[in-house]
């Protein structure tokens, strides 16, 4: 937490979709904290407390984010991880998401009133 405030690491490499969440985390009393890519986010996460991570699948490489979820594993990590994906349910056919770590899934474009349930569930 910074100021009473929870951190929340948005790892995404589209613009567009970083300034969204940066919007909606900082109108809801959430310290946003941004990274375009996979390395960042995780130098990132390395030197900021954070209280839960969103990352994108596919980045700059096709499954950059499962990577980056596999190295937060090996690191220990004990916040909730969410991954970003525009494909979905179908995620689960490919990845199981207990052996990864991750707290679930987020459909892109993502829904402010599921991300902030999500949130307030994990977080409050």
């Amino acid at each position: 937490m910074q100021d009473g405030k929870h951190v929340i690491l948005c790892i995404d490499d589209d613009e567009d979709i970083l300034f969204c969440l940066k919007k909606v985390l900082q109108a809801n009393d959430y310290v946003f904290v941004g990274a375009s890519s996979a390395e960042q986010g995780l130098s990132t996460y390395k030197s900021t407390e954070v209280d839960l991570v969103i990352v994108d699948l596919m980045m700059e490489e096709v499954d950059a984010g499962t990577s980056f979820v596999k190295e937060l594993k090996v690191l220990g990590n004990t916040v909730p991880v969410y991954m970003l994906s525009s494909v979905g349910d179908n995620l689960a056919i490919t990845i199981d998401y207990n052996e990864l770590g991750l707290s679930g899934v987020m459909q892109k474009p993502i829904n402010n009133d599921s991300l902030l349930a999500i949130l307030t569930a994990k977080l409050k």
